[in-house]
């Protein structure tokens, strides 16, 4: 049994309950027309529309290929698109130079990466304190919400350790505490249970998913797992035509 089937029975024992808004919610994400090809040439995908609202989950899936996660990085501005535009809360990707849309990211943008990239020369604390640092001199202040980011995620007292010391799931929830703890306006998650044991994936998705909706953050999670996608407010499928009709089947 694979991670993303055993997911199907963990994630059934605790699902999903969604909060139905009785008013229109700005969306911090907007995406419009947005079209990328890679070298060869081959065309990933055109005419993509997007827009999501703060405490909003959408889970993008698709086959191998289709250009999942090359979409988080044209959202995170890590990559350029060929057509189309992309903004966070109201700022324009495209209009940014490089200076200015590596501000934007490191302000306004949590990626939570499937190999979890935590520093192993940096405390645990640390890691997490890391988007902080870049972005401010206040470097107590920093380690004080760090501390607390930990606790959130069930790390509380674990701020002096290390990578080594710790299991996937755990790892995960220090990358999920480090994308949260600037308190960014989109969170971005390329396969973040890929690595994980079914239990420890469904924990570690109820815990992204909550996150993103308690501190009112869009948030995208690419996957090629429906069971991981199941808990996202909308499901998406990417295609070379932009997104397409979704059927979990």
């Amino acid at each position: 049994m694979n991670t993303h089937d055993g997911l199907k029975g963990h994630l059934a024992v605790a699902p999903v309950i969604r909060h139905f808004r009785c008013m229109p919610v700005p969306s911090i994400l907007q995406v419009h027309a947005l079209g990328k090809s890679v070298p060869g040439p081959r065309r990933l995908f055109q005419g993509l529309d997007l827009a999501v609202a703060a405490g909003e989950l959408v889970a993008v899936v698709g086959e191998s290929g289709v250009g999942k996660s090359t979409l988080l990085n044209l959202l995170a501005g890590l990559d350029l698109a060929d057509e189309g535009h992309i903004a966070i809360a109201g700022t324009d990707l495209g209009a940014l130079d490089d200076i200015a849309r590596t501000r934007l990211r490191r302000e306004r943008i949590g990626f939570v990466f499937q190999a979890f990239h935590i520093l192993p020369y940096l405390t645990l604390r640390q890691n997490v304190a890391l988007p902080l640092a870049l972005v401010s001199n206040d470097a107590a202040a920093a380690e004080t919400r760090a501390e607390a980011m930990l606790d959130a995620v069930g790390l509380g007292g674990r701020g002096a350790g290390y990578a080594r010391d710790l299991s996937g799931g755990e790892l995960q929830r220090v990358a999920i505490a480090r994308a949260l703890v600037h308190r960014p306006a989109l969170i971005l998650a390329d396969e973040p249970t890929g690595n994980l044991d079914p239990g420890t994936a469904a924990k570690v998705l109820a815990l992204f998913a909550d996150a993103v909706r308690k501190h009112g953050a869009a948030g995208v999670m690419v996957t090629h797992s429906d069971a991981c996608a199941a808990i996202a407010d909308r499901v998406l499928r990417l295609g070379p035509d932009g997104f397409v009709p979704h059927d979990p089947g």
